[in-house]
């Protein structure tokens, strides 16, 4: 019986709460065991006096993810939280008084483009045209795949479509082969800059996140991303799953090639089956024993890992004017910032940062008159991290917000929080205090990624940023339903 089969899904992220749902809803039993005070791993939320901010991801894109994921329990994302597109979905700062905002309709971005490049909205419709391609290939055909190994992909159609959606291509060479003007460039290698690699060493297949940007928009959850929290949270108690939060999983016991139980902060759970959706090299290297390990510690440190972030969490008691919900400050060099933080890691010079500005969209979030912002610096994994170090980036970032806008606000600040590598590591092991996962570089994509299923221990599976399909929210919920279903073939 499938109730006498106790599953245990390590960490409440989108990949833990979504793996659990799905293995409830096919009637097991399952537990969650997560380690801090509140579900959601990094989509936590901080709140005091009166501000709301959510602690991670704040960009919500490829809603079709979302529904997609929902409409498996019968439901619609409207019967959680009301989504709402915003229009522009985003603006850049290029400079003082050059900003370029982007337009929700097509018509409008095809103009901007115009405008910025006479002759390229022809280009734009072409190259838009081959991304919406890859994003059907890639979210209908790739990213549900375990990718155990590339027999996977052996398959002439799918070589065929590997080409097609150009694999082996990077995306720098792609973007220029369609756009001259430097902004236009800046504007569509943006995403993989932020989400894990430098536009020369990501294939441009990746594309496919121009169109999820540009053609499918950029929304916002009234209330913000932790309301997809709730709603998952909400779902997997409907379907049965039991949710321990302040668990912390210390240890992973086995015997004879198989889990018998973990040892929690709390006491030793039994378990049949195991999902680990907690940071893998944590799990692979510190919660199991070395004969149990999927990989060594070369391998490891071997591995090209996304950003880490630097983070500041603001309240101001007034309202700014001329920013957007979401502000990125490009007036530095983009490829200097990249190289600081893929080729030669260090605190960066000159750093481009984003500014989320949620009470834009959402009064819920701040008191009335008042402002919630978000400042959000990429920067290399695996540097020291000091409060001095953390200072100086904070004021260099708000000068250069005051400089640019024209709005002072560093006088007004009323609340004040910073979090970066040491912080990723406290509350999430996360591996060198890495913020997204692993970079999305060619030899670190699809079979080439941390292996979901373990080799040497038959009842346990990786789910979540570092293994397939990659980082990012969307990813995330899809590799939760990925490693559900692997873990039900084992099981039967």
């Amino acid at each position: 019986m499938k109730k006498d089969q106790h599953i245990i899904v390590i960490g409440s992220g989108f990949a833990g709460l979504s793996a659990a749902s799905v293995l409830a809803k096919s009637g097991y039993q399952v537990t969650v065991l997560e380690k801090n005070d509140q579900a959601g791993g990094r989509a936590r939320i901080w709140e005091k006096d009166g501000f709301k901010f959510d602690m991670g991801p704040s960009w919500y894109w490829m809603p079709d993810v979302f529904e997609n994921y929902f409409a498996l329990f019968g439901k619609k994302v409207s019967d959680f939280y009301d989504l709402k597109r915003l229009d522009p979905g985003y603006q850049i700062y290029f400079g003082k008084d050059d900003r370029m905002e982007i337009p929700a309709s097509m018509e409008a971005l095809e103009q901007l483009f115009e405008q910025e490049e006479p002759g390229s909205s022809k280009n734009l419709q072409e190259f838009l045209k081959q991304a919406a391609y890859k994003y059907k290939v890639g979210m209908g055909e790739y990213v549900f795949r375990p990718s155990h190994s590339i027999t996977e992909f052996i398959d002439f159609r799918l070589i065929k479509e590997s080409f097609r959606i150009q694999m082996l291509t990077s995306m720098s060479k792609h973007v220029r082969k369609y756009f001259k003007n430097p902004k236009l460039i800046k504007l569509l290698e943006f995403p993989v800059l932020f989400l894990g690699a430098t536009p020369q060493n990501t294939p441009a297949m990746y594309s496919m996140m121009n169109y999820a940007d540009l053609a499918l928009g950029t929304w916002y959850p009234m209330g913000g991303m932790h309301e997809i929290v709730k709603a998952m949270v909400k779902t997997a108690l409907e379907q049965g799953v039991e949710i321990k939060l302040n668990h912390e999983v210390l240890k992973i016991e086995t015997e004879g090639g198989k889990v018998k139980y973990v040892i929690t902060n709390q006491g030793i759970v039994h378990a049949d089956f195991v999902i680990a959706g907690a940071d893998y090299e944590h799990v692979d290297q510190t919660l199991l024993d070395k004969t149990g390990q999927n990989y060594d510690r070369k391998y490891w440190d071997s591995r090209t890992m996304s950003p880490s972030s630097l983070l500041f969490y603001i309240g101001l008691n007034k309202k700014v004017g001329g920013i957007q919900h979401h502000n990125l400050f490009f007036d530095e060099d983009f490829e200097l910032h990249a190289e600081e933080i893929y080729t030669h890691p260090k605190w960066p010079q000159k750093p481009l940062f984003y500014v989320s500005c949620a009470s834009k969209t959402d009064a819920s979030v701040a008191p009335q008159g008042y402002e919630n912002l978000f400042f959000l610096m990429p920067v290399a994994p695996n540097l020291k991290d000091e409060e001095t170090t953390r200072e100086y980036y904070f004021d260099l970032m708000v000068n250069r917000f005051e400089k640019i806008t024209g709005q002072k606000i560093k006088d007004n600040i009323v609340l004040k929080r910073s979090y970066a590598h040491h912080d990723f590591i406290t509350d999430y092991h996360s591996f060198k205090g890495n913020a997204y996962g692993l970079a999305n570089t060619l030899s670190q994509t699809a079979f080439f990624k941390p292996a979901m299923k373990s080799k040497k221990i038959k009842n346990l599976l990786f789910t979540g940023q570092l293994t397939v399909p990659g980082p990012g929210v969307p990813p995330s919920l899809i590799s939760g339903q990925v490693a559900a279903q692997e873990a039900m073939k084992l099981m039967r």
